[in-house]
């Protein structure tokens, strides 16, 4: 089979699962459901496999169209694949944490009555990510971007039923729209200024543009290519949940919690990661976007690591760790670390997908409770879970050895060896996020797995509360127990590389020029040069990482969720009686959401009652419809009474008429 064959078949696999798992799954069962559209994802991922070899290690890339939609104005507009080491990377960790997804989804939906088009929506969200991270043009990216986006609306809203589901998935629907506003126009300036929605060509035609100014408003001039950026940025902060975009990616979490690993963690939110990387040749010429991305990537990873101590929810928890580990692949971008933002993203994608999975598989064991607080103890009665979560969690918090700690060890270095504008508050924020993460990552750990059985005292709480769609009938008032292996099996799968994975991939991806010239940095900006130097091999770096600030910040993260929570939990509840205030504003998400609600909501709604009132009712009904009627029966109740049907009185107007028509000939 040819290459240009290969790569059609990564991306239509998925989608005939889809089609005829929803078109024709009326008329299948449910074995046959999961069955075609796993298969679909299943031959991605082999056939993705082959790619990464071809492509990765012996070097071959190919960048070319396979359908011309239309040519407009000289421009083409087409369907092409750009597959170079960047996209294999992408395709091999995108199909591999679907195909666990799909698998998981057997155990997980069992009882669903929305299984079949469960399937059919998962297998959509995998061809939308793939056409998005092989296009080569500006064109196919958007329509894979969008795709995303619409098969997440379906998904989080998946339990329509459900009002909190309802208000989730369009929250997150509006939210995204704000950024791909902005991330059309920057696509609108590609067009403008280079001519063309080529990748290569508008690459190659950046000279043409360097230098280039646009006068917005006033009489300031903005670099032409320092708007483009930081507009393709914009998109990238609405889906890939950057401050103050972020809003709708924790209320995601309303949707079963197997979307909830596939979007946040290896597909959706690392759209706008890979997007950016992807655009480092034209990110490298504009210092002012890089910073700006910094700075926010820096706010991100600080700030809603926050937010995750006051979490109850498991799966809210793991979802504001995905905001700051976005935050760190942000980070990592405007320091021109792409490499380690990309191999970050590889990492966490494995990491958050487990724990994301081990969250499911503890509310599947309790009966679909999600509150932390009803839970404690679980070791004993999940064991595959609790090691495969600890594994996660290691990870995550960057422990020597594990996939996290490469990568990220990786970002705080690159951001401290950066002279980019705002690295250093770049830097101290993302070293106080890995004491936040270690905290409450662990925090989540001891309160499920550890301490006091809760769990007892749950189920009647849950009765009375849950009303989620998913039928629950089995298991209340027993004991949780080990899910099914089709819950653990991924589990398992998805543990192994979290890890190991770092280890075999950190020297080739970050210092030994893995992706080639898929990803382009200025030497004055190469800050991962700079560490490459003090790199040493795996042991070295490892060794060198526990001498570091980063892996005793960790550390005390953890001993202080330990402290906190297991030997002292009276002092976690001190502390929030005595900052009471700062507890309000964290519980309140720092008012983004009340602010958002007050203001654009509640001013949208403010300007359509007002347009409502007097623009429809007052002006249009009142003075253009109703005024037009009651003028035209003014009109008509005086001209009647000219209207007397009598022949002397139609004489006397023609004679009048005539006489007013002479005077005005002879006297003008």
């Amino acid at each position: 089979m040819e290459m240009k064959s290969i790569y059609l078949s990564i991306v239509f696999a998925p989608l005939i699962g889809s089609i005829l798992a929803g078109i024709f799954g009326h008329w299948m069962e449910r074995k046959v459901a999961h069955i075609v559209t796993i298969g679909g994802v299943a031959a991605s991922f082999v056939l993705s496999l082959v790619v990464f070899q071809d492509t990765a290690i012996n070097g071959n890339t190919f960048n070319g169209n396979v359908y011309t939609w239309m040519v407009s104005g000289g421009v083409g507009f087409h369907v092409g694949f750009l597959v170079d080491q960047l996209t294999a990377m992408m395709l091999v960790v995108v199909s591999f944490v679907s195909l666990m997804v799909h698998i998981y989804t057997i155990g997980y939906m069992q009882e669903d009555p929305g299984y079949k088009r469960f399937f059919s929506y998962i297998s959509l969200f995998t061809f939308s990510m793939f056409m998005l991270v092989m296009s080569n043009n500006f064109m196919q990216l958007f329509f894979g971007w969008e795709a995303v986006g619409v098969v997440s609306y379906l998904l989080i809203g998946f339990w329509y039923q459900k009002e909190t589901a309802i208000y989730a998935n369009l929250k997150a629907f509006l939210v995204n729209r704000v950024g791909d506003f902005g991330f059309l126009l920057g696509i609108a300036g590609v067009l403008l200024y280079f001519g063309s929605l080529d990748y290569a060509e508008v690459f190659a035609g950046t000279d043409s543009v360097v230098g280039q100014t646009i006068n917005i408003w006033g009489d300031s001039e903005w670099s032409v290519m320092t708007l483009i950026c930081i507009l393709l940025f914009i998109g990238a902060m609405g889906k890939s949940a950057q401050v103050p975009l972020h809003v709708w990616l924790p209320d995601s979490m309303e949707g079963p919690t197997p979307i909830s690993a596939l979007i946040h963690a290896a597909t959706m939110v690392t759209a706008g990661i890979f997007m950016v990387a992807r655009m480092s040749p034209l990110f490298e010429l504009s210092e002012t976007a890089l910073s700006v991305v910094l700075i926010i990537g820096a706010i991100t990873a600080l700030f809603m690591g926050f937010l995750g101590l006051v979490q109850h929810d498991i799966k809210r928890v793991v979802a504001y760790s995905t905001l700051s580990q976005l935050g760190y692949m942000t980070v990592a971008l405007g320091a021109s670390a792409y490499a380690a933002g990309v191999f970050h993203l590889m990492t966490h994608a494995f990491f958050k997908a487990l724990l994301f999975l081990a969250a499911g598989s503890v509310i599947i064991a309790m009966h679909h409770e999600q509150d932390m607080r009803h839970m404690g103890g679980l070791k004993k009665y999940m064991p595959i879970t609790y090691w495969t979560s600890l594994v996660g969690s290691l990870a995550l918090i960057g422990f020597p050895g594990f996939a996290g700690f490469f990568s990220k060890d990786a970002i705080i270095e690159a951001v401290h060896a950066s002279n980019t504008a705002g690295s250093t508050f770049a830097y101290i924020a993302v070293l106080l996020g890995v004491f936040i993460t270690a905290l409450y990552s662990f925090r989540m750990f001891f309160l499920v797995f550890h301490g006091e059985e809760r769990f007892h005292q749950a189920h009647h709480h849950h009765d009375e509360e849950h009303d989620s769609d998913v039928d629950e009938s089995h298991g209340h008032g027993h004991a949780p127990h080990e899910t099914p292996w089709v819950v653990t099996g991924p589990l398992i799968a998805l543990a192994i590389p979290s890890a190991i994975i770092g280890a075999l991939f950190v020297e080739p991806m970050l210092f030994a020029g893995f992706f080639g010239d898929a990803i382009q940095v200025k030497p004055e900006h190469d800050a991962l040069a700079h560490v490459g130097e003090g790199f040493h091999g795996v042991l070295g770096f490892i060794l060198h990482g526990m001498m570091a600030p980063p892996f005793w910040l960790a550390m005390s993260g953890v001993g202080t969720a330990y402290y906190f929570y297991m030997v002292r939990p009276d002092i976690p509840e001190a502390i929030k009686q005595r900052f009471s205030g700062v507890h309000a504003l964290l519980e309140n998400k720092y008012g983004f959401d009340s602010f958002n609600e007050i203001f654009f909501a509640g001013g949208s709604r403010g300007i359509g009652g007002l347009l409502w009132k007097f623009g429809d009712t007052k002006l249009i009904d009142g003075l253009v419809v109703n005024g037009s009627a009651y003028s035209v029966g003014k009109i008509a109740a005086i001209i009647r009474h000219l209207q007397s049907g009598y022949l002397y009185h139609y004489a006397f107007a023609m004679i009048i008429g005539l006489l007013i028509m002479l005077a005005w000939v002879l006297y003008r």
